[in-house]
């Protein structure tokens, strides 16, 4: 059974860091792609980074770029997502993703992701 539980949320204000963490068990990330998302309140979930299986390749929302990072850990098997500058708009429920094709490339639909955390709860006060 495939499980990914977050952690790391939490409220901050503006221009503070935050990083995230998501324990994956049931599969090796290292094998897989990976991708973090988020829903704010009212919207829709979105794509907001993700990672290849090689870990080589990322790819940023256009909303993150310069101030987000998504990494892993093989040895933990645990894959992050710092968070910098932060600002009012980032406030948002972050999901983790684990995509189920192994040795996958970076996709940006949920549609491709199999597996998700529980969602933290990020709140970023101006």
């Amino acid at each position: 059974q495939v499980q990914l539980v977050e952690s790391g949320g939490g409220l901050v204000q503006a221009g503070d860091s935050l990083r995230l963490s998501c324990v994956v068990s049931g599969r090796t990330v290292s094998m897989y792609a990976m991708g973090w998302f988020r829903q704010a309140p009212g919207k829709e979930r979105v794509f907001v980074a993700g990672m290849s299986w090689t870990g080589r390749s990322t790819y940023y929302a256009d909303s993150v770029k310069g101030r987000f990072t998504i990494s892993r850990d093989g040895d933990k098997n645990t894959m992050y997502l710092q968070m910098n500058s932060l600002k009012p708009e980032d406030t948002a429920v972050y999901y983790c993703a684990l995509r189920a094709l192994r040795f996958s490339t970076i996709e940006t639909s949920e549609s491709h992701y199999d597996h998700w955390g529980q969602g933290t709860q990020v709140s970023v006060s101006s």
